[in-house]
This record gives C-alpha cells, structure tokens and sequence, in this order.
C-alpha cells in the first residue's frame, strides 16, 4: 500500500484593492476550481473548459455573531495533495485510490468580531468537494447557532439540462418516486441530486461525512442557483455547535458521461478512515425473512393467530437457510409492541421481552449448530428516546444470543420523530435534521460496542460514514421492494434504472430485492406487484449495491423455481472491484463486479419499461482467460405487464475479447456469473 502526501506550498496575499482569485485543479487537470472575493466569496468550476459552475456564493450565517460572508477578503491560501490506497474491510471494491489536490483558502475581514475562516476544496478526477473550517474566535466562543447557510451551487446554462430528483421535507422522507424533469422544473430537493448539461456533462451533488450537522437539502432560487437548504431543528435552528467546527463536504461528483458518476469514488474519500480497531466481526452476506409474508398479508407483524414471528416459523426460515447457503434470517415482529396501529406504537416499543410464541433462546441455539445467525430488528415508530432508553440493554441481549446484525426502523412521517428534551417536554424532529444526524450514529456506535452491524431503514442519507464506521452495513432511504406489495401506485419500470445514478451515488441501498412470484395480486399494469420480469429480479443483486442481500421472496417460491434461484445462491455480496459498463439515467444500466479474493465476475443488466438490445463488452475480464457464461435472461416472449416469468437459462464460453449481446424485454434484465475456468 502506497501513501504519499505532499505540501506544495502556501501563498500569502496581500490585502489589495482588487479581487483575488486562487486556483486548483484536479490531478489529471481536467477539473478547475476557482475561487474569488469579488464582492462576497465565491467560486466557480469549470470541467473539460467547459463553465459547469458559475460564481457560487460561500458563507455562514448565525443567530448572535456576524456573518461569514459579505466583506471578507482573501487572505492566504495553502495547497496540498496526495495520492494513496487505502483497503475497506467489504465493500463495492477492495482498494480505494485517493487521488486529490487541495487547496485551503483563508478569508478575513478587519471587523472586531468573527473575523476570519476557511474554505478547504479537495479536486479528484471525478469531482469536488469543499467544507467550512471555523476556528474559535471572538464573537463564535460560545453556544454558536446557525441560522443559513449560504452556499450555492449556481449551474451554467441550467435552463437546458434534465434533472432527476425526488421532494425534500415531506411526509414520506426518502421514498419517493423519482422526477424526471427541465431543471426548471426543480424547486426543494434531497441530495443526491443529479443533472446532464446540454453538452452531455453529468453532475450529482450531495455532501460527505455528514457528522453533527443538519442534513443539506437544496432548493432553487434565482433560475439556475441552488441554495444549501439546510433541515431545521424544532425551535428553528439550524445547526447548534461549539466552538471550532468543521461542515461536512460539500460535493459536487461530475463526468463526460452518466456512467462516469458511477464509478466514482469521490464520497468515500472524503470520509475518515475507520475508528473502529476491531473489524473481523463484521460479516457482509445474505439473508432471508420473515417480512415479505407481511407486506402481502399472509402473516401479520402483531400478536395472533396470523403472527409470523414465532419460534416454529423461525427455525423453519433458518433450516431453509441452512440447506441453501444464507448467513442470516431476518425476524420482524417479535417483541412486545406490534399489536395495533404499530405506526403510532413508538411509546410502548419493548426491545428485551418477545411474545409468548417467540423463544428467542431456543431459536438462536438452533440457528448457529448450523450456522445461520438471527438477524434482529429494532422497530422504533419514531420514538427514539424509548429506544435510546433501552439501546444497550437490547444490543447486550443480543450479543448474548449471537445476533451479529439488526435492523433497525424509524417509521413516522417526516418531522414527526419524537424525543423528550431534557425538561421532559416532547419535541418533533426531522429525520434530517442535526438531531437525528446524531441519533442515527449514536446507534451505530452502540452497536459497534456490542459487535453488532447496522441496517438502517427509513434513515438518515448515506454520507460515506460506512468507511469511518464499517459496522454501518446499508441502509433504506428511497423507495424499495416493500412498495411493489402495497405502494400504489409500486416502483415503476424506470425506478431501478434510475437509482444508481441517485440514490445509489451516496452508498449501499437495502432494496430487498428476488421477488419470484409476481402475481400475488394478479399481473397486469394495474396491479401492486413488481413491474419487472424475474430476469430483472436477479440481475437488481448486481445493479444495486448493498454488503448484505436479502432473498425477499417466500421460501415456497424460491423452491418452485430452483433453476433460477441458482443465480441469487451463487451471486457474493463483497467484491474486488466493480465496473459500470454501460448506462444511461432512467433508461439502462449494467454493471460488472469481480468477488473479493476471488476470480469469477458478475453482470446485471436491466432497462426500463422499453425492449433493448444491449452489447457489453467483456474486457473487464482478465485477458488470456477463458470464462464459463452462466446466462439468465429474459425469454424471447417475456415483459413485466403478462409474461414475466420467461426466462432462458444458458452457458457459454467467452473471453475478455468478446462482445455479449443481451436482448432485454420492457422493465428486463439479464444476469450472468463468469466462472473462471483456468
């Protein structure tokens, strides 16, 4: 493993009567970032000499000091850069290159209070990102509150770009289906939040190692100029700090083309390196549950005679497991609480004592003679100072019994988290506001006490702290498989073809995905039911990265059908490397990912509600190799409205000089296994 890290230099300026403007760029000098104090600090981007950024505005704004802002002038800056790899514990790949200039630049004013801060930009080949760094000084020495902050995001020619977004600071979080739109049409958005220029340039912006900070949504102003909007406290606040902070990253991920942004690196890199010491015990794999019976009524998450959490259900899941290679059974609905209108049941959540028919005991001694691990789950209804209350205790049980992973929920409507403050008064929060910021990773850091992993639904959005924290396995936050049981309207066909470009940008996703059986409310356009074929099925266990992968099916589905339940069987859910091969937002993707430590690779493949033809080039294989094709793919008669069950089942040997043609049917798919034969 090579580091180096170099200081190049560090410039001080001279107060003057004119602007100043400082640059940096990327390591292959493709991206510019200029940064200027004409007027109010600001900066620009430029990729390819192509002007994707105009004058942006930067700064901060507080309830008692002076702002950040307006008057200030450049006074030093200092550059740097570095070019390292570091390893992940799992991951999407195994080495990561950091590969970035870095400039940090010092703005001042001759004002007696709140005089000086700092703007650090770091340029990759595949993007920019820039954080605010504020020392302690007079008039920011005590409790500090923000009350906006002032970056802008202002996109050059934005009147002629398409965008793909979902709403920020509604009812639903995250789950949203995603928009397709002008970029005038965009009005208060989440991030990621992604746009293809009339040149062809591909943009997303978010923001990394989101840490003690409100989450940063963004919202049109003037046509073109997305403003950070940043999500609020309950008395209004923005974010509460101390003094001497930093902002997470602002980020801006660009390339020539959308699948450029795929393979990006740029959010992991500007996280910090793991702190945890200790990481032989976090496991990626895959699981199954029992949780899809629930969405299509067939078992209930309550006490009853319909109760799917019970210790003979569960040990049937686990021998199920056993006898076809899962690490773990996902149990919903096993602790006191799930009976009535469980949305609302946040008050009366226990975490340590199960229903009658459980036996959490017995269940978890039958599981590990196999092998297979309980996976647990921690519903909150959005009461998190009852969960908060019971955390340790219910992660200390569970390391008694063997439970290496937990779900855990937040289901309530957007700002209606519910915490009691310090005065025992009852306060609502957002999902993404600094709050629960914390929250959310007060739980990851309990857990990591206990040797427990995290899958959080209904979450905070994926910032990269799965690098820092690798107990952070995946997370929920867009609209996933649960909706093609009850949605209506479900996940339409361009939905899977539009997150890797969105959502997907920001980290692992726990789609739950491996629907077998389409039809449990009849097929047809109209029907709550998954609109794909069963190809597209198999070929999401690619498309959609996460560590951990669940078989959302019913047992009974996946044995009717054993031929193509090889695929999900075989498929690793921890890799060397990955590759996006092809794509194009909202209308195909394809990705290649090589196993970890090992010399097979896999393809998904998939579209939209269109028919396609799609030729991939197979020079992601090792040259001189001859590979074992193992074909699933859509039949010849197959579409997601009447026939999705068509699927040929085909071998054949290829090189990494061979060209593989994939016809794909509407809402189709293929997915391949490439076993190494030499």
């Amino acid at each position: 493993m090579k580091k180096i890290l170099l200081v190049i230099t560090t410039y001080l300026i001279s107060p003057l009567l004119f602007a100043q403007t400082v640059q940096v760029t990327s390591p292959d000098g493709k991206i510019i970032v200029s940064i200027n104090d004409d007027k109010i600090p600001s900066y620009s981007i430029t990729l390819n000499s192509e002007m994707v950024i105009a004058d942006s505005r930067l700064g901060l704004r507080f309830k008692k000091a002076a702002e950040l802002g307006a008057g200030f002038s450049i006074k030093h800056s200092a550059k740097a850069s570095k070019d390292s790899t570091w390893q992940q514990p799992w991951g999407e790949r195994k080495h990561v290159r950091d590969n970035h200039n870095e400039l940090t630049v010092t703005f001042s004013t001759h004002r007696e209070s709140a005089n000086v801060f700092n703007v650090k930009f770091r340029v990759f080949n595949d993007g920019v990102g820039f954080r605010y760094e504020v020392p302690a000084q007079k008039g920011l020495d005590g409790s500090i509150e923000i009350t906006n902050e002032l970056t802008e995001f202002s996109i050059n020619n934005a009147n002629e770009s398409t965008a793909w977004w979902i709403p920020s600071r509604g009812w639903n979080r995250y789950e949203y289906m995603y928009k397709t739109t002008p970029f005038s049409e965009v009005d208060q958005v989440h991030t990621p939040f992604t746009f293809k220029l009339n040149s062809g340039t591909h943009l997303s912006i978010h923001e990394a190692a989101l840490v003690d900070y409100a989450g940063m949504t963004l919202k049109q102003m003037r046509g073109g100029v997305l403003k950070a909007d940043l999500t609020p406290w309950s008395d209004g606040i923005l974010v509460k700090k101390k003094p001497n902070f930093t902002t997470p990253w602002r980020t801006i991920q660009m390339s020539e083309n959308a699948v450029g942004l795929l393979n990006s690196n740029l959010i992991l890199n500007l996280n910090e390196p793991s702190k945890l010491a200790d990481t032989s015990w976090i496991e990626p794999g895959k699981y199954v549950g029992i949780w899809w019976g629930m969405h299509i009524n067939e078992t209930t998450w309550g006490s009853g005679d319909k109760h799917g959490a019970t210790t003979s259900e569960t040990k049937r899941y686990m021998d199920f497991a056993d006898k076809y290679g899962f690490d773990g059974v996902l149990v919903e609905g096993w602790n006191i609480g799930w009976d009535g209108d469980w949305f609302y049941n946040g008050d009366v959540f226990n975490f340590t004592k199960a229903y009658d028919d459980f036996d959490l005991k017995v269940i978890s001694e039958h599981g590990l003679a196999s092998g297979v691990r309980l996976i647990g789950h921690h519903e909150t209804s959005g009461n998190v100072t009852n969960y908060r209350d019971q955390m340790a205790d219910a992660f200390a049980m569970y390391q008694q019994h063997g439970v290496r992973q937990v779900k855990t929920g937040y289901v309530a409507d957007g700002g209606n988290i519910k915490r009691i403050d310090d005065n025992g008064i009852v306060r609502h929060e957002w999902h993404d506001g600094q709050y629960m910021v914390n929250e959310y990773l007060h739980n990851v850091k309990e857990a990591a006490k206990y040797q427990i992993s995290i899958n959080t639904h209904e979450p905070i959005k994926d910032t990269g702290l799965r690098r820092t924290y690798p107990n952070w396995l995946s997370r929920e936050g867009a609209r996933g498989q649960e909706f093609n049981a009850w949605g209506s309207p479900p996940n339409p066909p361009e939905h899977t073809a539009i997150l890797p470009f969105t959502r997907l940008l920001s980290g692992p996703m726990d789609f739950t995905p491996g629907i077998f059986d389409m039809g449990f409310n009849g097929l047809g356009e109209k029907a709550n039911r998954p609109q794909t074929t069963l190809a597209k099925q198999l070929a999401l266990y690619v498309v959609i990265y996460s560590p951990i992968q669940m078989a959302a099916d019913l047992p009974r589905n996946y044995e009717a059908n054993l031929p193509a339940f090889q695929f999900i069987r075989d498929v690793p859910t921890d890799w060397q490397e990955s590759k996006a091969i092809a794509g194009e937002i909202g209308k195909f993707v394809a990705f290649a990912r090589q196993e970890r430590d090992g010399k097979d690779w896999f393809v998904g493949a998939l579209t939209n509600e269109e028919a396609r033809d799609i030729s991939l080039s197979l020079s992601f294989l090792e040259k001189g190799k001859k590979y074992q094709a193992q074909i699933y793919r859509d039949g010849k008669e197959a579409n997601w409205i009447d026939n999705p069950y068509e699927m040929i089942i085909e071998q054949k040997t290829v090189t990494a000089s061979d060209l593989l043609l994939l016809p794909l049917a509407t809402s189709g798919g293929a997915a391949i296994r490439f076993k190494a034969l030499d």
